[in-house]
């Protein structure tokens, strides 16, 4: 059997220390490597591939594009892949975000946001404005500009001379606030930190306040209260500062609506977007904005300075024109939002498991979260390594989880996080938590026999 790791062959492989199934075959939310084993992706990969594997209507409409033409400079040229979708995906946005900005990565679009909130303060005459604020936890990119605004510690610290500092305040993370998210004045759960911080900071100095409407994978898909982003816009209109959603990941419906800010009934200043806009056939995200920013620009400097090479992208583009539409035609923003309720019910069972301490989310983004013991919610001691032994068991039961650590001090704390393809059927959310049970005890199994009762 051929060995996929390093260091055999010549892949830079993201983990250096394991060996890799390679990947012959997907089918719906089904994966299969070249042993003929089978695997749930019940992740979508990286929370991308909303459309299932090997969609025919999306590998059409890449080739089609590439056969009448594969590149174009966007500071060139426009072409219809992109003027299409640009209107597709502005008729799903709320307050006027109506003008799109398309990227490669997630990680692009939170710096070009981000870079955007900075150069609309100086061209509206308020340059002392580029401080940032952002929650902790959570987790933006892997650029340096995103980067400073994640809270993600690890990945942080060999890089912090090279980080710019970011303000933060603590994330609405009920399972893991004092007041247990029951306290309607806790400044955490209720949003009121932010004025605090930026008071502190001076609202002349604050740029932007980013956020992920729903939590992504650093708190386990953890949903704020209803008024919490209420509070939020109310706090950065008094303040002039500008409210940057994040939705590279629970947006495009993965949590049951196009964009996971909708529920609290407020719109931000800027979002970014990515991951499922193209289902996952082509790299592509976006920043969207509205006009009232970008006329400040177009009256000024007359360009946004953050040129990217495949910005644009026509192939990239025409994914995510059939990925947008193929999402409003099958009406599967509205299958995520009734499969998540089912998905939700049969993933409550999974708290009767010796260690699982809590599940939360909303639509098809789960959060479950791993603790030594329920009663006290004290996490595992980082040194055991819980969540990377559950992920690897489920793997090798077929099952395909984002694991995550580090949520609950900065260290220690594991989870998983679940977000399976919007097509997923009743029967595959039986098989997650059946395939998620059995990983449960060969992970702890493995656990006990390495560092003895945990």
């Amino acid at each position: 059997m051929t060995a996929y790791r390093y260091p055999e062959g010549n892949v830079f492989y993201r983990k250096l220390g394991r060996g890799y199934p390679r990947i012959v075959r997907g089918e719906g939310c089904w994966l299969y490597d070249e042993q003929g084993k089978d695997y749930l992706d019940a992740v979508g990969g990286a929370y991308v591939a909303n459309l299932g594997h090997s969609n025919p209507e999306m590998a059409d409409a890449l080739a089609a594009q590439a056969r009448q033409f594969g590149y174009l400079s966007a500071s060139t040229f426009t072409h219809g892949p992109v003027e299409e979708l640009a209107r597709e995906v502005a008729q799903t946005l709320p307050g006027g975000l109506d003008k799109l900005y398309f990227l490669s990565s997630g990680s692009e679009a939170v710096e070009a946001a981000l870079k955007l909130a900075r150069q609309y303060w100086v061209e509206a005459g308020k340059p002392g404005k580029h401080r940032i604020i952002a929650l902790a936890p959570s987790y933006h990119g892997n650029t340096l500009l995103a980067l400073s605004a994640s809270a993600r510690e690890q990945y942080k610290v060999p890089f912090r001379e090279w980080l710019v500092d970011v303000t933060r305040i603590p994330a609405p993370y009920a399972y893991r606030c004092e007041c247990g998210g029951e306290n309607t004045a806790c400044p955490t759960c209720s949003g009121t930190a932010l004025e605090a911080a930026i008071r502190r900071a001076g609202a002349d100095t604050v740029a932007a306040f980013i956020a992920e409407p729903v939590g992504g994978s650093s708190t386990g898909a953890a949903t704020p209260r209803p008024e919490y982003f209420r509070t939020v816009r109310e706090i950065c209109d008094r303040h002039d500062v500008l409210f940057v959603a994040d939705e590279i990941l629970c947006g495009a419906g993965r949590t049951g609506t196009w964009w996971a800010i909708e529920p609290y009934g407020v719109a931000p200043d800027l979002m970014t977007l990515g991951k499922g806009i193209s289902g996952g056939y082509a790299p592509l995200s976006a920043v969207a904005a509205p006009e009232r920013i970008v006329d400040v620009i177009a009256r000024g400097s007359g360009s946004f300075l953050h040129a990217q090479t495949f910005s644009f992208h026509p192939v990239a583009c025409a994914a995510g024109l059939a990925a947008v539409r193929l999402l409003k035609r099958e009406r599967l923003v509205e299958r995520s939002a009734r499969l998540g309720r089912v998905l939700h019910a049969r993933l409550a069972g999974l708290r009767t498991l010796p260690h699982v301490g809590d599940v939360r989310g909303r639509g098809l983004l789960a959060g479950i979260e791993f603790v030594e013991d329920k009663a006290t919610r004290a996490p595992f001691p980082r040194a055991v390594k819980f969540v990377e032994a559950f992920a690897e068991a489920a793997l090798e039961a077929g099952l395909v989880v984002w694991p995550n650590v580090g949520h609950a001090d900065g260290v220690n704390g594991d989870l998983v996080v679940v977000a399976p393809p919007f097509i997923i059927t009743e029967q595959e959310i039986d098989q997650i938590v059946t395939r998620f049970t059995t990983a449960h005890a060969t992970a702890l199994k493995a656990v006990k026999r390495k560092h003895g009762d945990a």
